[in-house]
């Protein structure tokens, strides 16, 4: 299983061609779009919520992370493997919070390189044929170990807002843990009170709840968080 986390969006001509080189190098793979909307150009946002999705998925499902504000740059193009998944992309942040999340974890720098590389789409021409040779079992791409990026000050929650979906909730960095029952959230000088889920809230409400991802996430019933609360990306979040 191959999976596409960009920030591509789902216009365009990029989901498409990444697609189509997999497939090409791949035939065997199920290559499935997991993300398109990343938050644009901020590895670090989207890093926690790769880090929450991927749990999902089982061992030697290989992700294919694409936000690379950097691309053609001075960052490392990198392969981790944590917990028995690989991601393949840039060493930017974008798998920091895997990372620090994981228990077993492998850095390896990719020294393959194909004969023609665009300077702006590492995407298709770099990442995806490099998870294409770990789904057929060939390792050529290795450049050899890499120590990894230093990760002492990374946390391994965040407490901001790191997406919004289509529906106008608010997703954040910050695992839902016992510790948090029954405190209030601050945001936008805004304070929000825990529920459940949308049902347990009359309509109009806003409410913070532990999403589907294990993720604190804001919302409310019947509405849209983002537009009635003034929430976006990158915002800060505490507990009350």
């Amino acid at each position: 299983m191959i999976l596409l986390f960009t920030d591509f969006g789902a216009e365009g001509p990029y989901l498409g061609q990444m697609d189509a080189v997999l497939r090409q190098a791949a035939p065997g793979a199920e290559i499935i779009n997991l993300v398109s909307d990343a938050p644009a150009g901020d590895p670090r946002l989207s890093a926690y919520l790769l880090a929450a999705l991927c749990r999902f998925f089982p061992k030697d499902s290989i992700f294919v992370g694409v936000v690379d504000p950097g691309v053609g740059g001075d960052r490392l193009p990198v392969v981790l493997k944590a917990d028995g998944r690989w991601f393949v992309g840039p060493d930017n942040g974008l798998f920091n919070t895997v990372a620090v999340q994981a228990s077993q974890v492998e850095w390896q720098i990719i020294g393959w390189r194909p004969e023609q590389l665009s300077n702006s789409f590492h995407g298709r021409d770099l990442f995806a044929p490099v998870a294409a040779r770990i789904e057929r079992g060939d390792m050529t791409w290795s450049g050899g170990p890499y120590a990894g990026p230093d990760l002492s000050g990374w946390p391994t929650d965040f407490l901001r807002i790191v997406y919004v979906d289509h529906y106008g909730n608010a997703i954040t960095g910050a695992r839902y843990a016992a510790s948090l029952a029954g405190l209030s959230l601050a945001v936008n000088d805004h304070r929000i009170p825990e529920a459940k889920t949308f049902s347990d809230v009359p309509e109009g409400q806003p409410f913070w709840y532990c999403n589907s991802m294990g993720l604190v996430e804001i919302a409310v019933n019947r509405g849209r968080a983002d537009a009635e609360l003034g929430l976006a990306p990158g915002m800060e979040i505490g507990f009350v």
